[in-house]
């Protein structure tokens, strides 16, 4: 694995979708941290993030929707309004946020918490 810049910025920009959803990983406040036992996990359509750097900074909402494609996070809430007065989300990089809540209605998901490793 090489530790060039460039190689690693090339890797990031030409992954494949699956390799993508591993990378939009955001990180988990304090509480969950202790009852999971993990750092980050996988933004999802759902959860509640709260934003942390960014002029949307400490604003909190739910996961509208995941671009994995352009490595962005749409959130309930977090818009700019454009000159013709439509209102717009905000594209947030999910390194910029941090899991509040977490939606657990999928079975699968509760399993790659529960497990240990």
């Amino acid at each position: 694995m090489s530790r060039q810049p460039r190689k690693q910025r090339k890797s990031v920009h030409k992954a494949p979708l699956h390799v993508r959803h591993k990378l939009m990983t955001a990180t988990l406040s304090d509480e969950l941290r202790e009852k999971y036992g993990k750092r980050s996990i996988p933004v999802r359509t759902g959860d509640t993030v709260k934003v942390m750097r960014g002029d949307f900074r400490d604003h909190e909402g739910k996961v509208e929707k995941v671009d994995i494609k352009n490595y962005r996070v749409l959130i309930d809430g977090v818009s700019v309004q454009k000159p013709d007065g439509n209102q717009v989300y905000h594209p947030i990089h999910p390194s910029n946020l941090m899991i509040v809540e977490l939606d657990l209605d999928d079975d699968e998901r509760n399993e790659i918490l529960e497990r240990k490793g």
